[in-house]
């Protein structure tokens, strides 16, 4: 009888965060901070690119330089399901230092793009880096935490994830405003190739399995099947319904594709997605919990800086700003909630911060034009402190209970789930909002009004044109021909409309995210056990190296 080989112990991880897993945690940050900021800057450049791109001098639609970002949140998604198979096939810190290289190859070329045609292929090539920067960058931090400190280490790297959409509304604004638009994809030059060189520094050498095979039907299936399905959802605050063929065919078609996938993805050894792991309970709730919480929160978190500009009149940056206090309320407790999920069940820290989101989004119900910022900010505030006890809780009770080979493919089920219902959530609250204001009278009269009285300042001609436009008529009619007054009080009333629409947006918002409480409740009460290290050796998991 042979005797059986030595087994190699598993390593022995510090319980505190040490110096060497900080320097990974850099490399990650830096990538997450590049692709997730990169998203909302370009939001704000949408006014930018109707003109530099202008056709003839009319400036492009819309629908046109949006496809700047749906481009770019396609391309995201489609590369992210390749994520975990080219992490086991090539190695973390190959594919990582691919990804960064992409991302930055695709800002330095969005900068010199001189038509919006060329601006939307290179944001696709920046999307393709940018998608797998995010998944990746769970992988390397979770195997270089260990199981003991993986909740203080998803903590940092959900500083990003909270900041990008705060921060980057006032970074393009001031970029643009100070500089041009070609400033909002030229800061990542310098970031990137920082990112580059240190995670060449600094990350453990991989050790990838190239014995596993690609899962071509799967990609077949899956990929272009999201892209079409995220693309109906993206097109529908541009139709305004759900029912508009731009948004059903894609739509059912991706459907359908996804739908192949997943009856598919049970017969190979190594599918695509992993769907195999929903069989672990933690990780099956953790994500429905998460994507409930992204449907529900980040499709609210848009209509705010939104109230801000357009009931407010508050600009860009200025909203940018206003949405800080938020950050701030999230930086507050995401240390302390990523702290307490290495010690205690995240079923007692999750519905904690999910009470106090829900309790924020009812209070923004109550809104009004005039409503103080000394009642809406502290509510942002509690929202923030909300957020930072959920999210990362939540993404470590998904991750905790996965061997250290299931790593890759988990961290890819949980960013491609949040992905989808980030988009489905933004969709739906796009969809009420706009309904909302359409359907007011005063709204919609009060646009036809300033359309047709564009470059008309005789009161006589626009008085002729008043009876067209019966609700604004009864506002302007006291006023007779003072216009100036009169139209003061009629941009009053029309933001108190508006108003209105975003309350009873923000009451759709309140009900979805008070339904997130119901799978929250099954998140574990009891202490969970690790299986972080149950498969690795100490050659695949041992605490990084660090050059010098």
């Amino acid at each position: 009888m042979s005797a059986q080989p030595a087994t190699t112990a598993p390593p022995q991880y510090p319980d505190k965060i040490d110096a060497a897993v900080l320097k990974v945690a850099g490399v990650v940050v830096l990538g997450a901070i590049m692709s997730i900021l990169d998203i909302t800057v370009v939001n704000v450049a949408l006014p930018t690119f109707q003109k530099v791109f202008a056709d003839g001098g009319e400036p492009l639609a819309y629908s046109a330089v949006a496809w700047t970002v749906t481009g770019y949140t396609l391309a995201l998604a489609t590369v992210i399901p390749l994520t975990g198979w080219a992490a086991d096939r090539f190695g973390t810190k190959r594919l990582y230092m691919t990804a960064l290289l992409l991302f930055t190859l695709g800002s330095a070329l969005c900068a010199m793009a001189n038509s919006i045609e060329m601006l939307v292929s290179f944001r696709v090539l920046q999307g393709l880096g940018g998608g797998m920067l995010m998944p990746l960058g769970m992988t390397i931090m979770t195997r270089a935490a260990g199981p003991a400190r993986m909740g203080r280490l998803m903590a940092i790297l959900g500083v990003p994830m909270l900041l990008g959409p705060i921060f980057g509304p006032i970074l393009g604004g001031w970029l643009i405003d100070h500089y041009s638009w070609h400033w909002i994809f030229l800061i990542n030059l310098p970031i990137g190739a920082l990112a580059l060189v240190y995670a060449f520094l600094v990350l453990p050498s991989d050790r990838p399995e190239p014995s596993e095979s690609f899962d071509w039907v799967g990609m077949a299936l899956m990929s272009p099947g999201l892209a079409l399905f995220l693309y109906g959802v993206s097109s529908i605050p541009g139709e305004g319904t759900f029912f508009a063929p731009k948004v059903l065919i894609p739509g059912l078609i991706g459907v359908a594709m996804v739908t192949g996938f997943v009856v598919w993805s049970f017969r190979p050894e190594h599918p695509l997605l992993d769907l195999r792991l929903f069989r672990n309970r933690n990780l099956t709730i953790s994500i429905t919990t998460m994507v409930l919480f992204a449907a529900a929160f980040f499709g609210g978190l848009l209509l705010v800086p939104t109230y801000f500009q357009q009931v407010r009149g508050e600009s860009p940056v200025d909203a940018g700003w206003l949405m800080a206090v938020q950050g701030l309320g999230a930086m507050l407790t995401m240390p302390v909630a990523g702290a307490l999920s290495d010690k205690l069940p995240v079923g007692r820290i999750v519905p904690i911060g999910l009470v106090l989101i829900t309790g924020g989004m009812f209070a923004l119900t109550q809104i009004t034009a005039t409503t103080s910022y000394g009642y809406i900010l502290p509510v942002l505030f509690v929202m923030g402190l909300g957020m930072g006890a959920t999210m990362m809780p939540l993404m470590t009770s998904a991750i905790k209970t996965l061997t250290s080979h299931q790593v890759a493919r988990g961290s890819t089920l949980l960013n491609i789930s949040q992905q989808i219902a980030s988009s489905i959530g933004i969709a739906i609250m796009s969809v009420v909002l706009t309904n909302g204001l359409s359907e007011d009278p005063l709204v919609a009269q009060a646009q036809g009004f300033g359309q047709a009285t564009a470059g008309v300042s005789d009161p006589a001609a626009i008085g002729r044109l008043l009876p067209q436009f019966p609700e604004v008529a009864a506002i302007l009619a006291p006023f007779g021909q003072d216009l100036a007054a009169g139209q003061a009080v009629l941009l009053d009333a029309v933001r108190g409309a508006m108003a209105g629409a975003f309350s009873s947006t923000f009451w759709v918002a309140a009900i979805l995210i008070s339904l997130t409480l119901v799978p929250a409740f099954f998140l574990p009460r009891k202490r969970e056990v690790a299986h972080l290290l149950d498969d690795a050796d100490a050659a695949e998991v041992a605490p990084p190296v660090i050059l010098h």
